[in-house]
């Protein structure tokens, strides 16, 4: 097979070139800056099942994939030496009424029927009060959910560990500093921003936000943007918290304890913004309400302020496989707050599919002639 260039050193773009190595394809991997400087490189890391009740193809699809990601962490640990962060603390959700507390009650049943992986069973709990005062009692009037399902991850960290795997096959490079301007599935070639032209046997194009407007570009019948960029701001506390401890989540605010007294706190979702990379008040306000969440964190040193912008495809669902349009082009983007839990996923299907082999059944509204279609 021909060179294959993936487009974007992000999460997606990295666990595609990994899937390729393996399956002994000579790969080059072209990031516009360095690896994970895109909403890949932020602080949350939080791996988030769907809730379990209207159970179907796609909650099964997301459920698969956060399990299998132990295993392939695993594995990559050991072969790097490397850690990841990852661990299943599972997630804790504060009921503040009674009537989320009855709804939380068929959910417990829901996961009981739904939340199994072989011999392992995952669980959502009904209780009167959090763990240790996580989150305070007050905050929690009718009692928490704790799922034993959802874990966390070091963004930074699996970047690390994936670069680093990447080494190992002499038939995968890595380039940065290196921006694509257009592509041309019909001829195989691409131009670089410096002028360069690079031909390919096939393109993934994972480059996150700016995998959009060269989709929109290759369109060969009007459409619909494919997709836009949602602005995250999110912080990184250094307290005195067991890292072990559950992630917190509630009306879009996510307190994620990591290693060594680290406590991510995020995250905004701007569809309207001036400075993509600012931190402003919003960010403030969010760090204030973790604080009232969990007054452990009261004080606690702000390690670092980050923003950036994450891929939101039209649609929300992740754009994944072979363009309808174009046979040389695969898109591997869109995941959104999804990306981490189902990215080895999504690129081995691209992977399976470039070689031509089916390994996994994915959701029809994942699918990149499923977007194309719905743009028209």
């Amino acid at each position: 097979m021909s060179e294959v260039l993936i487009v974007g050193g992000g999460i997606m773009g990295l666990w595609a070139a990994l899937m390729a190595g393996r399956a002994g394809i000579e790969t080059r991997l072209l990031e516009r800056k360095d690896i994970g400087a895109g909403a890949s490189g932020g602080l949350l890391g939080a791996l988030m099942p769907h809730m379990p009740d209207r159970w179907n193809g796609k909650k099964q699809f997301q459920f698969d994939a956060l399990v299998s990601l132990e295993t392939e962490i695993a594995r990559l640990e050991a072969e790097t030496g490397l850690s990841a962060g990852y661990r299943r603390s599972g997630r804790i959700m504060p009921l503040g009424r009674q009537h989320l507390r009855e709804i939380a009650l068929g959910h417990e049943e829901d996961a009981e029927r739904h939340w199994i992986a072989g011999d392992r069973r995952f669980h959502w709990h009904v209780r009167d009060a959090g763990i240790d005062s996580w989150p305070a009692a007050d905050t929690a009037s009718f009692g928490v959910v704790h799922d034993t399902l959802a874990a966390r991850v070091s963004p930074r960290s699996l970047l690390a560990m994936l670069r680093t795997a990447l080494a190992a096959f002499p038939h995968v490079s890595v380039e940065e500093g290196v921006e694509v301007t257009t592509i041309d599935p019909q001829h195989g070639w691409l131009v670089l921003a410096d002028g360069r032209a690079l031909t390919f046997g096939h393109c993934i194009l994972s480059a996150g936000v700016a995998s959009f407007p060269l989709i929109d570009r290759l369109a060969v019948r009007p459409q619909a943007p494919s997709g836009g960029a949602v602005k995250g701001q999110a912080a990184l506390l250094r307290g005195d918290i067991n890292p072990a401890s559950p992630i917190i989540f509630t009306e879009g605010l996510y307190i994620v304890p990591h290693e060594n007294g680290h406590v991510a706190v995020g995250s905004t979702s701007e569809n309207q913004f001036d400075e993509p990379c600012a931190t402003d008040a919003q960010l403030d306000a969010l760090i204030d309400r973790a604080v009232a969440l969990a007054p452990i964190l009261r004080g606690a040193p702000v390690v670092e302020r980050w923003a950036g912008l994450r891929p939101k495809a039209t649609g929300r669902e992740p754009i994944v496989g072979r363009h309808p349009d174009h046979q040389r082009l695969s898109v591997l983007t869109g995941g959104f707050k999804v990306s981490f839990g189902m990215a080895h996923v999504l690129a081995g299907f691209v992977i399976d599919e470039l070689v031509g082999r089916m390994s996994i059944e994915l959701p029809q509204s994942f699918r990149c002639e499923t977007h194309i279609a719905g743009l028209q």
